[in-house]
């Protein structure tokens, strides 16, 4: 898959909107927060959000899941491992590599759902989740927050077609039936050797359209800015942090920014967090919108067929995929 180059931009933090406004249907409101929207998704490519109204009660009980979850003994985790899984659902054990190689080593360990459908062979990432036997409750506490990450994300998505100048539905056709991805992540303690050894996740853009993150109180998520300085975007109690991805990117024609940004971990603690990576349909084929393309901004991407090449970014990220489909039980 070619991935967009990304535009390097001169800012030294992430701003907060507050979105209350947007969230709750204030339409005298909303123009405020679609300005401060815009600024961000073109300027920084990041943002905190802050009166979501996502049910703290739904993240709480998603958190003590995700520590239960990965203080359960490896083989609990491995009976649910990608591995079982053509459609990219499961754990990724800690140290998993791509077709990178060991380069790409990440210091952190996941799991993954999405929504469960039933398998269709026209539609390679349609599939069931895996839920380990050991953990019955993990499966409510993510399916609540992915409902709540889902409506969330709705909310957004009227905000950033707003913030380029379009008609709040522009974005409802390609998202009617969207590729939404739940993620938990665990970075373990680490020792730092040096400045340079990559801990965490290293420098990478997110393939998603955007990305909704919750982070636990350590911090260690950095977006790096056209100086080549790397910006802490620390945790900021009852926020999320909402990030561009190369698929927004090429859709607004590179007018909203899909970051550079790593995780470091470097406090000798465990480390949680939690991404929504919100995708459009799978069928979806999406070109740069006609509105942001002139004389002067002249179309910077060809066509994007959305599942196809999620199809073929995940094959590459998670090569392993499937390889033991059949061969256990999940």
């Amino acid at each position: 898959m070619v991935v967009p180059a990304s535009r390097i931009l001169d800012f030294s933090e992430a701003p907060i909107v507050d979105i209350a406004a947007l969230v709750d249907g204030d339409p005298k409101g909303t123009q405020a927060v679609v300005r401060e929207i815009a600024q961000a998704c073109e300027h920084v490519g990041f943002l905190y959000v802050r009166n979501h109204r996502v049910d703290t009660t739904v993240l709480a009980a998603l958190v003590d899941q995700a520590h239960a979850f990965f203080g359960l003994p490896t083989a609990d985790k491995m009976s649910v491992a990608v591995e079982n899984s053509p459609q990219f659902r499961g754990y990724l054990p800690l140290e998993y590599t791509g077709n990178e190689g060991p380069e790409g080593r990440n210091l952190q360990e996941g799991f993954i759902v999405m929504q469960d459908r039933p398998l269709d062979s026209r539609v390679p990432l349609y599939g069931p989740n895996q839920w380990p036997a050991r953990l019955p409750s993990l499966k409510p506490a993510m399916l609540g927050y992915y409902a709540a990450m889902e409506a969330l994300a709705f909310r957004m998505l009227p905000g950033m077609a707003m913030a380029l100048g379009l008609p709040a539905s522009s974005f409802a056709a390609p998202y009617v039936d969207p590729m939404l991805i739940l993620k938990l992540n665990h970075y373990p303690p680490q020792q730092i050797t040096s400045d340079t050894e990559m801990i965490g996740v290293g420098g990478h853009c997110d393939g998603s359209g955007f990305t909704i993150l919750w982070q636990d109180d350590l911090g260690g998520l950095e977006i790096k800015n056209k100086s080549g300085e790397w910006i802490g975007v620390p945790p900021i109690d009852g926020t999320f942090v909402i990030n561009i991805g190369n698929i927004l990117q090429r859709w607004s024609n590179g007018r909203f920014s899909s970051t550079e940004h790593r995780v470091i971990n470097r406090y000798g603690r465990e480390r949680y967090s939690v991404p929504f990576f919100a995708n459009p349909s799978y069928d979806a084929v999406l070109a740069p919108l006609p509105q942001l393309v002139d004389d002067a901004h002249p179309a910077q991407f060809g066509p994007y067929p959305v599942g196809e090449q999620m199809l073929s970014f995940y094959r590459n990220l998670w090569p392993s995929a499937g390889k033991n489909a059949g061969k256990s039980a999940a």
